[in-house]
């Protein structure tokens, strides 16, 4: 979590300076999320992602020179630097991208459950999305299909209260999501997103589920962003003592306190940490900075497929 956290601080000072371009949506606040769920997958299984997806990345093991290097748009990032912050993927670790689509991701990744399960290997797809995608059709035709066909598909909806700028109660007449995916005859918790060790068992119990055949599962993990939707949002539709509430559960500091009272020596383990991640970050910055961008000539590779012999 704190990897995430002060890769993500740095991401604005260096957007502040320019050196990273393009929509930015920082995912401080809901950290507890993305190390939870994926404490609880195997390197065997696939995970999904949104646009807010610098968290994801770095929780499923993306180096953040790799992640810095693409926010740069640099040939050394993790998607060869066409992607940039809404678009991070890597095959090898089953990491199949963010997506700049609300609700993209989930057809994708129903696509991918369907592999394994056709091929007889008990592996666990992962999707991540907002609360905004519950609106959207692609959720609901997914979560129609995993549930009719039994696929091993976690549905992790990261409940930050708002789409973009518009809170829930004014775009969900039900604003109970956990409650309404059981409609779909899968198994739905509603879970503290604050909370990194209750979202880690909450996940585990779901894939633990699903790996024995139970079919799909959907975790409503209530959570909040701290910062604005994106570097570009004004954040004027929020209360600032709201947002001060949830400041005060902040998920890195609910877990420190936790450790404290079990008697861990957690300001020891923390300046240790803190100090890991300096040199990782500052690291990852120098390596963007001198990564190379992309020839001219070389941009139209990947645009289109290449052409290939007609089979008889």
């Amino acid at each position: 979590m704190l990897r995430i956290r002060r890769f993500e601080e740095r991401c604005v000072e260096l957007y502040s300076a320019t050196k990273i371009r393009g929509f930015v949506h920082l995912y401080i606040g809901e950290e507890a999320v993305a190390v939870g769920v994926n404490e609880a997958l195997t390197p065997e299984d696939a995970v999904v992602a949104t646009y807010r997806e610098h968290g994801h990345a770095l929780a499923r093991g993306i180096t953040a020179e790799a992640v810095m290097a693409e926010m740069y748009g640099r040939t050394t990032g993790c998607s060869g630097g066409r992607g940039g912050s809404m678009h991070l993927f890597d095959a090898s670790r089953r990491f199949y991208g963010g997506n700049a689509i609300v609700a993209g991701g989930l057809p994708l990744a129903a696509g991918l459950a369907l592999a394994d399960r056709m091929r007889d290997l008990n592996r666990v797809t992962c999707c991540f999305f907002g609360d905004g995608a519950f609106a959207e059709g692609e959720f609901h035709e997914t979560a129609n299909l995993a549930a009719l066909w039994k696929l091993p598909l976690l549905f992790v909806c990261e409940n930050n209260l708002y789409a973009m700028g518009t809170a829930l109660e004014r775009h969900q007449a039900q604003t109970d999501l956990a409650m309404r995916a059981t409609s779909y005859g899968m198994v739905a918790w509603s879970v503290d997103g604050m909370d990194v060790e209750a979202v880690e068992q909450a996940a585990r119990r779901a894939v633990e589920g699903m790996r024995t055949g139970t079919g799909p599962h959907f975790l409503e993990l209530r959570t909040y962003r701290f910062r604005a939707h994106s570097m570009y949002d004004p954040d004027r539709y929020r209360d600032k003592a709201e947002v001060e509430r949830w400041k005060s559960r902040d998920p890195i500091t609910l877990l420190m306190d936790r450790m404290r009272e079990s008697g861990a020596p957690v300001d020891k383990d923390v300046a240790r940490i803190e100090r890991r991640m300096t040199a990782e970050i500052d690291h990852a910055v120098e390596a963007a900075d001198q990564a190379p961008q992309e020839p001219v000539e070389t941009l139209l590779r990947h645009v289109t497929s290449a052409a290939t012999e007609a089979v008889t």
